[in-house]
């Protein structure tokens, strides 16, 4: 059984780790530091197939599961990715309810039996994927529907403004209706101090990257130093 698949479904919380960077080390290394999965980035990433495999084995050498966004939905893609050992599939623009019931019945026909063991998750990224938050996390099968913060901001027209009230607003939305089915919302940890208050919100899947701790760890070690 997988893992994350089960914390959910416990009510538990997911600690989600983008290593920005593909090295199997690195990922087989935040597994002691009580990750729960590793997103594996083949849409905005450099990770070919052969670094896949070796990225989802890595997870699992550190109990951990792996979820990969694929830069496509086609089905032989996906089918490969799976056949790499990750154990689970993030599509991204999942803009409407078919959108949502294709990427679940894609990644049933692949795993059949095995379903059970995949997570699913959805991507929200624009204004009509929150027009259609309830009827997409209604689709039985989904697992987490995740808050692509910056390309939400960018269609609903304030793009780099993350603050803006309606950005806030459809954020706001996507929880709410979250927390009325048995979709877990997610988000990408860019700003840490408020994981809490969405953790509070309900939101259950929490993705960090390594990018962001790199930028900040280096940037308190130049503080306490007091370098210019």
């Amino acid at each position: 059984m997988n893992r994350a698949k089960e914390k959910l479904r416990a009510g538990g919380t997911v600690l989600v780790f983008n290593p920005n960077f593909p090295s199997p080390a690195l990922v087989e290394h935040m597994g002691g530091l009580g990750v729960d999965v590793i997103f594996i980035d083949c849409e905005h990433g450099t990770a070919d197939f052969e670094r896949v495999e070796e990225l989802a084995r890595a997870a699992r050498a550190g109990g951990m599961t792996s979820i990969l966004r694929p830069w496509s939905t086609e089905a032989g893609l996906v089918n490969r990715y799976l056949d790499c050992g990750v154990g689970g599939i993030q599509f991204p623009h999942v803009d409407d309810a078919p959108a949502a019931h294709a990427a679940v019945d894609l990644v049933r026909n692949i795993r059949g039996s095995r379903f059970a063991e995949t997570l699913v998750g959805v991507m929200i990224e624009s204004a009509e994927a929150v027009r259609n938050i309830d009827e997409i996390v209604a689709v039985p099968g989904i697992d987490v529907a995740v808050i692509g913060l910056a390309d939400l901001a960018r269609s609903l027209g304030h793009a780099g403004d993350t603050a803006h009230a309606e950005v806030r607003s459809a954020i706001d939305a996507v929880i709410d209706a979250c927390a009325g089915s048995a979709t877990v919302a997610g988000f990408n940890l860019h700003h840490w101090e408020s994981g809490p208050q969405l953790h509070d919100r309900g939101v259950r899947w929490f993705n960090l990257h390594a990018r962001t701790m790199l930028a900040r760890g280096s940037q308190q070690v130049r503080t306490l130093l007091q370098l210019s």
